[in-house]
């Protein structure tokens, strides 16, 4: 929004602006804010930054070493419309608190120094990315982990369940199961909730292709927006998902990106769009190649689809992404590509033709990663399959243009690789793989030791560790 910080006071004393909110994020893509009174909005600001704990801040630092600070980016500004006063939103990096050297372990940076070795190579001077959102909102979610008490209730008045809650919805819309695919009023009730999210979204600057309802019955819908650089494009993802949930809140309803918040409906996956150029230059397009598809193209899917057991435990970063990550959806499973089969881990679309347009889109990752680690994190694969010039038949990941799930293609399914059916299975694959992360200095060793023991002590072992209703069913009587 602005490009000096002369703009940026001007615009703060022409609307009156009462606050300045500093928004960041921790290691695992966590949204934190620190909030100011906008007369503290100076070129001391500018050059010393807003201390914090970062000690307390997952994935950052050690008690004894935890000061840092936050520098707010100037032109990620927006107008922050769930304030009671005028706030003016910034999102922040991250520096040490006294030499204001860039942290290393600030996600923004690593999307940062992504694109600069993305550079360093003389592949390409810039890659685009597009995030589709998928997410449900629901009309109420209550839910309790005691040893004694365990359960989760989620009420959505678009399903077919929801007048089992007392006298529930009785106006006869309620959607079939898995029938939500572009369902239209009145059946879609959540048409004007998505409308205004999409308002606020451009209101802050992010360009929206368009917005329906998904084939989740239960509230499942879905925004995508332009494409963009890699670091823009995380900051999109970020106030995607604060801007879906706070719409929601003022309409009475919540929102969550969990990959699979209802068994027997479809996940919530987060497929990123993605491709190269270079001055300009379209470099995955080639008009004699499998779906349009430049040889660089298929090397930079190779490496992703090579790497991807690995990267799986940065995109899937939770143990309910894989109650998401199960044959037989369109949640993809397979590491293959294909032009156009929502079965693939790699689709082509058939609808990008042009050679501006034509592009990738890796559909297993979903919104529990941090996107600018998960996005990084892609872009080293792919770069890494051009400089090795991975041959992506070679490599047995396609394409594959059939139903993988027809009994009369086991033979091509049972040849292709899966990814890992767990996170302590993807934690695992990151162990043994995760030296091109190391490229270009963007991810430093420790980021991953760090990443592994929060997500095993905190997120795996937490959850593996708890009885769950289902085994009760399961195993009382036994």
């Amino acid at each position: 929004m602005f490009t000096t910080l002369e703009e940026a006071t001007e615009f703060i004393r022409k609307n009156d602006i009462r606050f300045i909110d500093l928004k960041f994020t921790n290691l695992f893509g966590g949204l934190h804010h620190i909030t100011i009174p906008a007369h503290q909005f100076n070129d001391q600001l500018m050059q010393e930054g807003v201390g914090f704990d970062s000690s307390s801040t997952p994935g950052f630092k050690a008690l004894e070493a935890g000061d840092m600070v936050l520098i707010p980016d100037l032109k990620t500004a927006f107008m922050d419309p769930f304030n009671e006063y005028p706030t003016l939103s910034f999102l922040c990096n991250i520096a040490e608190a006294d030499t204001k050297k860039r942290f290393y372990r600030d996600p923004r940076y690593i999307a940062a120094l992504a694109e600069e070795y993305l550079l360093s190579t003389g592949i390409a001077t810039e890659s685009k990315w597009g995030p589709e959102f998928e997410y449900y909102i629901f009309d109420s979610v209550d839910y309790r982990n005691d040893p004694f008490y365990s359960y989760f209730k989620i009420n959505s008045n678009e399903a077919q369940w929801s007048n089992y809650f007392d006298e529930g919805k009785q106006d006869g819309y309620q959607l079939f199961n898995h029938r939500g695919y572009h369902a239209a009023p009145p059946c879609d009730e959540l048409h004007n909730i998505r409308s205004e999210t999409v308002k606020v979204m451009e209101d802050c600057g992010i360009p929206v292709r368009y917005h329906h309802h998904e084939v989740g019955s239960s509230g499942q819908v879905e925004i995508e927006v332009l494409l963009g650089n890699l670091t823009r494009m995380a900051d999109v993802t970020i106030l995607t998902k604060y801007i879906a949930k706070m719409v929601a809140k003022k309409y009475g309803k919540t929102a969550t990106f969990m990959p699979k918040p209802l068994h027997d409906e479809p996940g919530s996956g987060m497929h990123f769009h993605q491709h190269l150029f270079k001055d300009g230059k379209p470099l995955f397009y080639d008009a004699d190649g499998y779906g349009g598809l430049s040889q660089l193209a298929q090397s930079y899917i190779a490496g992703i689809l090579k790497h991807a057991p690995a990267i799986t435990a940065l995109t899937n970063p939770s143990t309910n992404s894989y109650k998401r990550l199960i044959p037989g959806f369109e949640a993809p499973v397979a590491l293959f590509f294909s032009l156009g089969n929502r079965s693939s881990a790699i689709r082509i679309p058939k609808y990008a033709t042009t050679p501006e347009s034509k592009r990738i889109e890796y559909r297993s990752p979903d919104a529990t990663c941090n996107p600018y680690i998960a996005m990084s994190a892609m872009l080293l694969a792919g770069i890494d399959g051009i400089r090795n010039k991975f041959n992506i038949t070679d490599e047995g990941f396609g394409p594959f243009d059939v139903n993988l799930f027809d009994p009369q293609n086991a033979d091509i399914r049972n040849s292709i690789k899966s990814l890992p059916t767990s996170l302590e299975s993807a934690l695992d694959h990151l162990k043994q793989d995760y030296k091109f992360l190391l490229k270009g200095n963007v991810f430093q060793e420790d980021i991953f030791e760090t990443w592994i023991d929060y997500k095993i002590t905190n997120e795996f072992l937490e959850n593996r560790n708890r009885p769950t209703p289902f085994e009760y069913l399961l195993y009382y009587g036994v």
